[in-house]
């Protein structure tokens, strides 16, 4: 074993000075962290008191919707290729929602093969779809016109616009990032600009808002308590600081653009009841629509009180 060399005076106080500073600065990044959790923290506290009344919302992509589970909610968004007809549910409630995807396309969607390959430069492979480059010129009308058009003669008069996160996974840089939120904004204008009526809920797209809020809903995100990991098909914890910054940016969305904010957590389904109704009891504490599902969205979840197969 070797020997330690012998520290005069004057390396014991320059060790003392080099270790005050290392704490000082774990100190500083530890207090910046709750500092941001308790902003987080205050801003939802106080959000909450004074939030925009929102609809109560179900998602369920299974096939053949239960309508009658699902008539107590306000919104119900389902996988147009699910064998369902809104236009045989007129009522005015619940309103029916098509989902769709902007930012990926799936092989098994009708509008794939008539997509050009230069248009999707990459792959999502936890969900075996492709990445749509926003930044091509036709892609805005083609979205509108084989994909919301058909929908719209359908029936449907709202849409969940998904995967509007997408181009993280094919923009590496900050102008290529925002080259494709340039197409995504064109992408929600065209839709608008051809159905005034339609009513959108954005799942994510923070980057955007600020130039298409007004277009917007309702704004939705995944996973502010439970989410669900695709890949493991395993339900999941989540982590603190990845809430605080959900909860900063639905704050921003429900205080300063005033729009309904809906959190779509998860449960394992049925055994588990107890889990999906305190994971809405806490949305609903901090100020958010909640809708608890399964991670195949594929049962009727547990939504606001009085909603879904059990209430907080």
């Amino acid at each position: 074993m070797r020997e330690e060399p012998d520290l005069s005076e004057h390396d014991h106080d320059q060790d003392r000075r080099f270790s005050l500073r290392a704490l000082l600065r774990r100190v500083s990044r530890f207090a910046r962290m709750a500092a941001l959790g308790a902003l987080a923290s205050v801003a939802h506290a106080q959000g909450a008191a004074n939030a925009p009344a929102g609809p109560s919302v179900a998602l369920y992509y299974g096939m053949n919707p239960p309508v009658d589970e699902l008539a107590g909610f306000d919104v119900v968004v389902v996988d147009p290729d699910a064998h369902f007809d809104p236009r045989a549910h007129r009522q005015s409630h619940p309103a029916w929602f098509a989902y769709v995807s902007v930012g990926e396309v799936n092989p098994h969607r009708a509008y794939y093969s008539a997509m050009p390959r230069a248009w999707l430069p990459g792959v999502n492979e936890a969900w075996a779809s492709h990445v749509i480059d926003q930044t091509a010129a036709e892609w805005p009308a083609f979205f509108v016109d084989k994909v919301i058009a058909p929908l719209w003669k359908k029936g449907y008069r709202g849409f969940f616009l998904d995967t509007l996160d997408s181009y993280h996974l094919i923009a590496k840089t900050d102008a290529a990032r925002a080259a494709q939120e340039a197409g995504l904004v064109r992408v929600i204008r065209a839709i608008k600009r051809r159905y005034p009526n339609a009513r959108l809920i954005f799942n994510r797209g923070f980057e955007v808002l600020p130039q298409v809020h007004d277009l917007a809903y309702m704004v939705a995100f995944e996973s502010l308590y439970r989410g669900w990991d695709a890949g493991k098909q395993r339900y999941t914890e989540v982590p603190q600081a990845d809430r605080d910054w959900l909860l900063m940016q639905a704050a921003t969305i429900r205080d300063q653009y005033r729009l309904p904010v809906l959190s779509i957590d998860y449960c394992p389904p049925a055994a588990d009841d107890t889990c999906a109704a305190a994971t809405a009891a806490r949305i609903t504490e901090a100020g958010f629509v909640p809708y608890v599902t399964d991670g195949g969205l594929a049962t009727v979840g547990v939504g606001a009180a009085g909603t879904g197969n059990a209430q907080p």
